[in-house]
């Protein structure tokens, strides 16, 4: 096995452990209002048969995007910053932080940092690792696999998030997302 490809498992590992420690970890109390509608449970249930079915189709099929090599190099890249920056993101929201959806006491909207160009960058984040896993998969239909449900399931989850902090702040969350894009900086 070469190095690129070890360093492929230990990332998605690595990934997949994080996402756990934070389920457990950052999970709502029972004194928060939570406005979850089952977002949490969604996703888990699209992006764990999706890995699985991009990586199965990957080597059952070949559909290559490149026959290169760059191509692994950028998905394992994006793999790495995905996470890194997930993770960096997290931590800037310190106690607001939760798996589920829900508003903790005195709850307030993070405006600064990456927060000033996007909406939801722990999810674009995210939604980087999934596109670097399906670059490194190396297989058009890969990449859908394990991109597009993903992402659909993210936008649902979006959704449900917004409906919630409108609710929660009215106007200023409003005025705060007519400035912001959702989860590319000035693009969507």
């Amino acid at each position: 096995m070469n190095a690129l490809y070890l360093l492929f498992y230990i990332s998605m590992t690595a990934w997949f452990l994080s996402e756990i420690y934070y389920k457990q970890k950052f999970k709502s109390e029972t004194k928060d209002q939570k406005k979850d509608r089952s977002t949490l449970n969604i996703l888990w249930v699209v992006i764990i048969p999706s890995v699985f079915v991009a990586v199965t189709v990957s080597k059952l099929t070949s559909f290559h995007i490149r026959n290169q090599y760059w191509i692994l190099y950028l998905g394992e890249f994006l793999i790495v910053f995905g996470i890194l920056f997930r993770w960096i993101i997290i931590k800037s929201l310190g106690r607001f932080f939760t798996v589920d959806i829900s508003i903790k006491e005195n709850h307030q909207i993070k405006k600064g940092g990456f927060y000033r160009l996007v909406r939801h960058p722990s999810y674009s984040f995210a939604l980087l690792t999934f596109l670097g896993l399906g670059l490194f998969l190396n297989n058009w239909l890969s990449l859908f696999i394990a991109f597009v449900p993903v992402f659909l399931a993210f936008l649902y989850r979006i959704k449900v998030e917004e409906q919630a902090l409108i609710q929660q702040f009215g106007n200023e969350y409003l005025e705060y997302k007519r400035k912001t894009k959702k989860l590319i900086p000035f693009v969507y």
